[in-house]
């Protein structure tokens, strides 16, 4: 089984020293329970009723808002969304700062998203939008710590995890109102850790100071996976539920002698946690809640059959099971440790990362989570948050990318306590800064403790038992409460627009789509681009053309053909990553001027980086090419070109640039002119490109 796709629960020992940092490699153990074992971590104790309901605030907000909440899913859009082209397009704005996408109308009146969110446009009414979110930080590492924490870092970087940081809020959830049902998880991450490039972890996602046995539980491991399993939460093959239970009775007795010179809160919270840990194992609710097996077929397609998609679908069985908050970070794909626009992160080839990639998942999953909480009735028990941890700059870069912007950024809200519909803040006419309502993460948390029935204002004990804020941010006034929305318009955009997210790094490999696009002028149409294309008018001209597969060549009537005149087939590479890429073309030569067409052309395969963001196929740099001889007759055979495209150096990024792509060229290579006296062609049965992803550095810490 691959390591990636097991599921690995980790809560850890003692506190550290102050001097000492968390080694890395504890971190992310696998098993760190050792439930079935019952050899659990010492803890300290915690303030047994550390938070207090705040009834002026209640009241102010009215008797259903206060601890509407019974749980949360938080999703963690790790990279930073684009504001311009999710929540808060600017279609009065140049193209340089509105991009190619238009805005949509949604259901609630006057509210647009782009049509990259044409789904989550039909369920506006049942979600809150904040369009005026602002750290005024452009660092993945530190604005996201402020998000995740509710409390700013500083100074200097925050890529390296210390004792001293403030911690996650679901460690502090996790230690001012655990869940009844199953105090052993109250908080879960999944389906990873949160990663910058190059593996690094930064700090935000841990427990802090106020010490590791609040730590998150953590499952790494990709639900989407056919042999997708957990370990630390079932019993092991050769042990009985009676064995476990005399287990359990020895380690009971053990425990009251230990007890006995202890003082204080490690043993009591030993015990604590012992019970719950028992209590984990042989109630079989998580076993029950991580086996997706048991979950419709047609309930796993509609999330999306990919790793976003089933660690959320993951997240609402968790909840239903009992779980306080779980956390689902955005899953790195394969390969993109290393590159200039990975996640939400889109430097390079922003419009094309979000049609390809990111938009097809978040609009198909997101929907999908609110109407199945809708219509399993727990959508009023249930707050969903979605977030990054900062936006996108307003202008697109060179690279057809945006970079950090931390001034304004938007996120959504929905279920227990929102006001579906709601729309809180505004950002300037390019999308920069925000000129109405202007809010920081201390509020967000201060809304997300008030729904949990957390006072923002109440404190909460470090591991020496001084008392520390909560928060100090104020709750989200106007998007709680359940204020009546208008009456509801139709909304707009085309679904087919953004189709259900498809991994393949290619389209239409067997070329079965009747439509060649020409390579210019910039369009996003999707599939392959030819030049020149076939037109009827010119049937015997030297040209590409679909029909039967596609065919390269020329008719018996073909003007004369000068040197250098070629032919050109290409087509860009979905999101692609760093790695090893094995281009694939099976093909062969046809027609009765076969012969000739051999010896007067030459064909290549060719893999490359487009030049500029008009992304022409015509203008490339090549990174790799190949001549390759297919010979005469009906049966096509194969030819490949293989290439590594990454970096293998700690630290360093491969550029994806303008984006990458493979063609497919023909060219007149013998000197002077032809005049063709007989149709030829090379035909094109089908392509592939195969993935090898460079691996994660587990080595860099930093």
């Amino acid at each position: 089984m691959c390591q990636t796709d097991r599921l690995m629960l980790s809560l850890h020992d003692l506190p550290l020293p102050p001097h000492e940092g968390p080694n890395r490699r504890e971190w992310l153990r696998v098993g760190g329970l050792s439930l079935a074992g019952l050899s659990l971590p010492a803890v300290l104790r915690a303030n047994a009723n550390p938070a207090t309901p705040a009834p002026a605030l209640a009241s102010r907000l009215g008797a259903d808002t206060f601890g509407k909440a019974k749980n949360v899913i938080f999703l963690w859009l790790q990279g930073g969304p684009p504001q311009h082209e999710t929540f808060d397009p600017k279609p009065d704005a140049p193209v340089e700062i509105r991009g190619p996408f238009k805005p949509i109308q949604t259901t609630v009146p006057g509210t647009h998203f782009c049509e990259l969110l044409p789904r989550t446009a039909r369920i506006a009414h049942k979600i809150a939008v904040v369009r005026s979110m602002h750290t005024d930080d452009d660092n993945h590492d530190v604005s996201g710590y402020w998000v995740l924490t509710g409390y700013p870092y500083g100074p200097g970087s925050a890529r390296q995890i210390k004792p001293n940081d403030w911690p996650y809020f679901g460690s502090v959830l996790k230690m001012v109102k655990p869940s009844e049902k199953l105090p052993a998880l109250t908080t879960v991450w999944i389906p990873d850790v949160m990663r910058l490039n190059d593996n690094v972890t930064p700090a935000g996602q841990t427990a802090g100071f106020i010490g590791k046995q609040w730590e998150p539980e953590r499952f790494v491991g990709d639900p989407a996976a056919a042999d997708y399993t957990i370990e630390g939460v079932t019993l092991p093959q050769d042990v009985s539920i009676a064995r476990f239970d005399r287990r359990h009775d020895l380690l009971a007795q053990l425990d009251r002698h230990r007890k006995q010179s202890e003082l204080g809160g490690p043993a009591e919270a030993w015990d604590r946690l012992s019970q719950h840990a028992f209590d984990l194992v042989t109630s079989g609710k998580a076993r029950e809640a991580f086996d997706l097996r048991k979950e419709a077929g047609a309930t796993r397609d509609r999330y999306g059959r990919h790793s976003w998609g089933q660690s959320v679908l993951l997240a609402r069985r968790l909840i239903e099971a009992g779980v306080r908050l779980v956390h689902v970070n955005w899953p790195r794909e394969s390969g993109d440790s290393a590159v200039d626009n990975p996640m939400w992160d889109t430097h390079a080839g922003n419009a094309d990362r979000l049609q390809d990639c990111l938009c097809p998942q978040f609009d198909v999953t997101f929907p999908a989570l609110i109407d199945d909480l809708s219509q399993r009735g727990l959508l009023d028990e249930t707050l969903v948050v979605a977030v990054g941890e900062f936006g996108r700059t307003p202008r697109i870069n060179a690279a057809g990318g945006r970079d950090h912007w931390g001034r304004v950024f938007s996120l959504a809200l929905a279920g227990a306590g929102i006001a579906g519909g709601a729309l809180l803040g505004a950002s300037d006419k390019t999308g920069a800064f925000p000129v109405a309502d202007p809010i920081r993460p201390h509020d967000l948390m201060a809304t997300i403790f008030h729904l949990l029935g957390v006072a923002p204002g109440s404190m909460f004990p470090d591991k020496s038992n001084r008392p520390h804020h909560i928060t100090t941010g104020e709750p989200l006034l106007r998007v709680l409460g359940g204020r009546p929305i208008p009456k509801l318009v139709v909304p707009g955009g085309d679904i087919g627009f953004v189709p259900p997210y498809d991994d393949s790094k290619l389209l239409d490999r067997d070329f079965k789509w009747s439509k060649l696009v020409p390579c210019s002028p910039s369009s996003r149409d999707k599939g392959w681009r030819a030049n020149p294309i076939w037109d009827s008018k010119n049937a015997d001209a030297f040209s590409v053309k679909a029909a039967n597969g596609v065919e390269m060549g020329f008719g018996k009537s073909c003007p004369a053909i000068a040197a250098g005149t070629r032919l050109l087939l290409a087509q860009g590479i979905r999101s692609a990553r760093g790695g090893e890429y094995t281009f694939t073309v099976r093909a062969s030569l046809g027609g009765d001027g076969a012969e000739l067409f051999a010896k007067h052309f030459s064909f290549w395969l060719t893999i490359f980086r487009f030049s500029d963001v008009t992304l022409n196929p015509e203008k490339v740099s090549e990174l790799a090419t190949m001549e390759f001889k297919p010979s005469i007759g009906d049966a096509a055979k194969p030819f490949t070109l293989s290439k590594f495209l990454g970096t293998m150096t700690p630290g360093a990024n491969f550029s994806i640039g303008n984006g990458l792509g493979v063609s497919i060229g023909v060219r007149k290579s013998s000197p002077g002119e032809l005049k063709p006296t007989a149709a030829a062609y090379l035909r094109l049965e089908s392509v592939s490109l195969g993935f090898s992803a460079r691996p994660r550095n587990e080595n860099v810490v930093d």
